[in-house]
C-alpha cells in the first residue's frame, strides 16, 4: 500500500509538471510571469489528479485487466 501511495504522488508530480508546463507555454507563452503561473496550474492539478489516481486508477486497471483477460481467450 505504501508503494501504491509513493508511486501515485510521484507520478501525479511528474505527469502534472509535464502537461502543466506544456499548455502553459503553448497557450500563454513565455511572458513575465510565466513560472508563477505554471506553478499555480501545476499546483491546481497536482490537487486534482491525486484523488483521481487513488479513486479511478484502480477502476481503469480492472477494465484493461478484463480487456487484456478477453482478448487472451480468443
Amino acid at each position: 500500500m505504501k508503494q501504491r501511495i509513493a508511486g501515485a504522488f510521484i507520478m501525479g508530480f511528474i505527469t502534472t509538471g509535464i502537461i502543466s508546463f506544456t499548455l502553459i507555454s503553448i497557450n500563454v507563452g513565455y511572458i513575465e510571469n510565466f513560472f508563477e503561473k505554471w506553478l499555480k496550474s501545476w499546483a491546481m492539478a497536482y490537487i486534482i489528479i491525486i484523488p483521481v489516481i487513488f479513486f479511478i486508477g484502480p477502476k481503469v486497471q480492472q477494465f484493461v485487466a478484463y480487456l487484456f483477460r478477453k482478448n487472451n481467450q480468443q
